[in-house]
């Protein structure tokens, strides 16, 4: 297979990056500004990456703040990681292979808070962060590099390399998500640990039910509509919208891996309990985290809906409409993120 997409690694700031050939040995070239500039292009506003036509959220500085926003949401309600991935980076545990260095990847790291953090805490660790941009942080450990990639193209040349593999939130930009949870099936070394977190591109209301569209179908809440047009924009890229409700099956039907466990979080989309509790000020403070999380969200959707041929007009509308519904959080509306976990079998 060929690879259109170079790699790159990153030292401690994000100005020094070297970019790695696509030959088989490769060799190291310095990369300037100019194969930054490349990486990025500016449409309706926001900066996305210039690599993949699927996935065409944005990569820009917007974009990132609001996934370091949701990252810290996440690791209140759903944790860091996994409770095997300890066991799994032990120095001690050193699988099958003798003087074996620990592996983590991230695949789809976007802002690179989940892998830095990781690397930070397993510094015996090797800690490789995949995206359609190069990694933009200048705090980046000295044992986490970061690598240009399309992972629709396979991921062979990291082929029995890894103890764990991470992804979270890509189904908008990945073609065959099931064909991707095998390729990670051999990416990852005998006993190593594979996490996936996705959500549905829907909303749900109390009973926790999809609130969905059928064609031709348009009215409130608008925050669900607006997804559901979300959703339409995915699958028409080529995104699989739909593969956090097929995780569970992909991964419990796969050989490789055993001891899975299938977990789902409910997030309020506003902060609309009345109590005064401490259970309620807590919901209540992640329902305002994740309702600017949303209209974050929204706001950088707005390049994917444009482009699907909707109008300036309509998306705005929509746009208008769904975001004052969800900042008066009259309705509770909530968002189900779904997480999987399972080990490769050692044998």
């Amino acid at each position: 297979m060929s690879w259109d997409f170079p790699s790159v690694a990153s030292s401690r700031t994000s100005y020094d990056v070297s970019m790695r050939s696509a030959s088989p040995t490769p060799s190291v070239v310095s990369v300037t500004s100019s194969f930054r500039a490349q990486a990025f292009r500016t449409e309706y506003g926001r900066g996305l990456n210039n690599y993949s036509e699927v996935y065409t959220l944005p990569a820009d500085d917007e974009e990132i703040d609001r996934l370091n926003n949701q990252y810290l949401m996440f690791n209140e309600v759903i944790g860091k990681y996994p409770p095997p991935l300890p066991e799994v980076l032990a120095e001690d545990n050193l699988g099958g292979v003798p003087g074996e260095i620990k592996a983590v990847l991230d695949l789809g790291c976007g802002s690179g808070c989940w892998i830095m953090d990781i690397a930070r805490q397993f510094p015996h660790c090797s800690a490789v962060a995949v995206d359609l941009v190069p990694m933009q942080s200048p705090d980046m450990p000295p044992n986490c590099r970061s690598e240009v990639d399309d992972i629709n193209l396979g991921l062979e040349h990291f082929y029995g390399d890894f103890d764990v593999v991470h992804v979270q939130l890509v189904s908008s930009g990945i073609r065959d998500y099931q064909g991707l949870i095998d390729h990670i099936s051999h990416v990852l070394r005998p006993g190593g640990l594979m996490e996936l977190i996705e959500f549905p591109f829907a909303f749900t209301g109390a009973d926790h039910v999809n609130i969905v569209r059928g064609p031709g179908e348009y009215g409130p809440p608008w925050a669900a509509q607006w997804m559901a047009t979300a959703r339409q924009a995915v699958m028409q890229r080529g995104g699989e919208a739909d593969a956090s409700g097929h995780l569970r099956q992909w991964v419990e039907d796969h050989p490789a891996f055993e001891n899975v466990v299938y977990r789902e979080y409910w997030f309020p989309c506003s902060p609309w309990l009345r109590g005064n509790d401490p259970q309620s000020a807590k919901w209540n403070r992640i329902g305002a985290t994740m309702r600017d999380d949303i209209v974050a969200f929204m706001k950088g959707g707005r390049p994917l809906l444009l482009r699907s041929g909707l109008s300036e007009a309509f998306v705005d509308d929509l746009q208008t409409k769904a975001v004052n519904e969800l900042m008066e959080g009259k309705e509770p509306v909530f968002v189900c993120i779904q997480n999987i976990y399972a080990r490769k079998k050692t044998t």
